[in-house]
């Protein structure tokens, strides 16, 4: 007998609260890393650092954020995930009041790698969580959601962030995070249930032969390729963006709060249509097609010279509409690889990797882009472009293995429940 397609469930109030609270979450964790591009320019005439330092300083926080990843993969599915959100979430708010304490590029650099330390594993532990409390039919809508954290950033959280530290300093943008932060902790600690069905189906006694088990599965290592390459891109030109906006493009330091709303304006307005598209369509081809658009408006703005505010802001949108519309489809097929036994530490290896390569990504730009005055235009910029293109076009190749891997999952596993249907007929 034929078996029917069941419909879609839809959100229980619970769901919807932890939707919420996550997306808080991410939004504190985006803004936190992204706050520090728009404060650059400032950054780097207040602390008299180079191009080279700044990058440093900015690939500090991915380096030790994919060193604690790394270390915690082995014990994230020997623990409530509750419990160690409210953990590593503590000590990523420390790290943000360090950062607002640093009073010199040393100060500054430590603080970073400190915050990195906790804040690495978050994003790991949060996906890990949407995993174990949304099915695989619900989980586009969900990344739709929370990755609209970093809209809300780029239109709420960096304008504000500008605006406190033009008032008050650069000080106050993290203070500001970590207010926040402290207020979304205590909805964990009261709201959140704990998370701990995956402690029953544990194998691996010991966490280092946990995370070994993990690493060496060949069908994990083609994920984690995939979604390491994802973070190259921002990794290259974040941390320059304000630099290049006010040195070369000829925007004033006051405009900056423009480009950065509007720009996530319009990530607000496409995330949820592509966490809708995510659940209906081909999320390869989805991925594919946000990949083209990144490449063609990537290429095309790293060279751009003097050009006025409404064209740069019009680039930003439609270059940061393809770029994100290719995380939801990758992030929300890298969910579907791992076994539930498997995901915290996967989840955690992935973000790692994703960090570490993010770090190399910033470092490197931080020695091609060279900037001979504190105000003098950047140079080189556009090759970040070209090389950003290269792995984009790789990135294709490799989320498309990942379909695959994650298509022939779910049809091995809904294979015997179409057998039980059959039989009760």
């Amino acid at each position: 007998m034929k078996q029917k397609k069941t419909d879609i469930p839809s959100f229980t109030p619970y769901q919807k609260f932890i939707i919420v609270l996550l997306a808080i979450l991410q939004f504190t964790i985006i803004l936190d890393f992204i706050i520090i591009s728009p404060l650059g320019d400032v950054l780097m005439k207040t602390l008299d650092m180079t191009t080279t330092q700044f990058g440093l300083a900015v690939s500090a926080y991915a380096f030790s954020a994919g060193g604690s990843g790394l270390l915690a993969a082995g014990f994230a599915d020997k623990f409530d995930r509750k419990k160690l959100l409210i953990f590593f979430y503590s000590g990523f708010i420390i790290g943000t009041i360090f950062c607002a304490l640093a009073t010199g590029y040393w100060t500054l650099l430590a603080a970073r790698i400190v915050t990195g330390l906790f804040g690495g594993v978050i994003g790991s532990v949060s996906l890990a969580i949407v995993t174990d409390l949304f099915v695989i039919e619900q989980r586009g809508r969900v990344m739709g959601f929370i990755q609209m954290a970093f809209a809300t950033s780029q239109i709420l959280g960096i304008p504000l962030g500008l605006y406190c530290a033009d008032k008050w300093g650069w000080h106050s943008s993290f203070l500001l995070i970590a207010i926040l932060g402290m207020l979304v902790l205590v909805g964990i600690i009261i709201k959140m249930h704990p998370v701990d069905k995956h402690l029953g189906l544990q194998e691996d006694k010991n966490a280092f032969q946990h995370l070994w088990h993990t690493v060496s599965n060949k069908k994990y290592q083609v994920g984690f390729a995939a979604i390491a390459l994802l973070s190259v891109g921002g990794f290259m030109l974040q941390p320059f963006g304000s630099a290049f906006l006010v040195n070369n493009i000829g925007i004033a330091q006051e405009d900056l709060k423009m480009v950065y709303f509007f720009t996530g304006l319009s990530v607000l307005f496409i995330m949820p249509l592509v966490g809708k598209l995510s659940d209906k369509v081909s999320k390869v081809r989805l991925f594919a097609a946000g990949s083209f658009i990144a490449i063609v408006t990537i290429m095309f703005y790293t060279n751009l010279g003097p050009t006025p505010l409404w064209e740069v802001v019009i680039i930003n949108m439609i270059m940061f509409m393809g770029v994100m519309s290719r995380m939801i489809p990758a992030t929300t097929l890298n969910t579907g690889i791992p076994e539930m036994k498997d995901r915290g530490a996967y989840m955690a290896i992935t973000s790692s990797l994703q960090q570490i390569a993010g770090g190399i990504a910033a470092v490197f730009a931080g020695f091609i882009v060279h900037q001979e005055t504190k105000t003098s235009p950047l140079e080189h910029y556009d090759i970040l472009g070209y090389i950003i293109a290269v792995v984009t076009i790789c990135s294709i190749f490799l989320v498309s293995r990942v379909d695959k891997l994650v298509n022939t999952k779910t049809k091995s596993e809904s294979a015997p429940l179409a057998q039980d249907a059959v039989m009760e007929h």
